[in-house]
This record gives C-alpha cells, structure tokens and sequence, in this order.
C-alpha cells in the first residue's frame, strides 16, 4: 500500500494529538501532580486580609523597625527598643513553602527587646515569616521571606 503527501499529514496530526491527549490525562490523574490551596481556608482568609493590609501600614510607618537576624543560635526577631515586652501580644508563623509539614507558629512571649527562634527547628531553605504582633491597641504585622 502506498501513502500519499496527504495521508501522511493525517497520520502526523493524528500521532500528535493523541500524544497531547496521553500526557494531558496522565497529568490529570497522575496524584503527584496534586495541588492543594497554599492555606485550607482561603476564602474566609481573604475576607480578613483589609485588616492584614492596615497591620502592615501600621509596621511601616512605625517610628523603629522589626528587624529579623540569622544568627549560630538561630533566627532572632529584634522588636523596638522602646516598646514595653510585656505590653506586646503576638504570633510568629514560619511558612515552609517546599513542605507544609514544617510550618510552625510561636507566641510571641518576651522578656526582653527580642524573641529567639531555635536553629533546630529551621531546616536550610526558603522561610517566610509572618509576625503579627498588638501593642497598646494597634495592630502590625511584618513579613518577611528569608533563605536560611
């Protein structure tokens, strides 16, 4: 039997149609490939997230920064010299992007001007840290993405 020019060009879109379509439903039910919402509850996340915004304006425009330092012994969080530790409620989230089994939240409990972050607990990689803190009634919150 002998294939013509046209023929040819059938089979060919034919071959690669049907390779897309083996690779499209591999990947559709292929479980490695399954992508969850980075949080479990995004939308009622969401609807909170004006408030996020202002405890960020609030952290900006505030007289002293939050700064963040790695150190041998850990992560260091260094809050405001003039801010009385034990006024200041809070959270510390760490968010492992690469492993969601590795994400941890600490309160934030001072004795002092800052707040160690144990080096056993953070594993070498991309962090991002969230610390979200109340001092005399006003909200502020810092993130901040860092490679330990």
């Amino acid at each position: 039997m002998k294939i013509n020019w046209g023929t040819g060009i059938v089979i060919a879109f034919v071959a690669f149609i049907g390779f897309i379509l083996f690779f499209v439903v591999r990947m559709a039910t292929d479980d490695r490939a399954n992508h969850d919402l980075v949080t479990k509850e995004y939308y009622k996340e969401e609807l909170g997230y004006q408030k996020e915004i202002d405890a960020e304006t609030n952290a900006r425009n505030a007289a002293h920064q939050l700064k963040i330092k790695k150190t041998p012994e850990g992560l260091l969080v260094v809050f405001p010299e003039k801010i009385d530790p034990k006024k200041l409620e809070g959270n510390v989230s760490l968010y492992r992007p690469s492993n969601k089994h590795l994400d941890f939240d600490l309160p934030i409990s001072l004795s002092n001007s800052h707040l160690l972050i144990p080096d056993k607990r953070l594993l070498d990689g991309r962090w991002d840290i969230k610390v979200a803190w109340e001092y005399q009634g006003k909200a502020y919150l810092h993130k901040e993405n860092i490679t330990y």
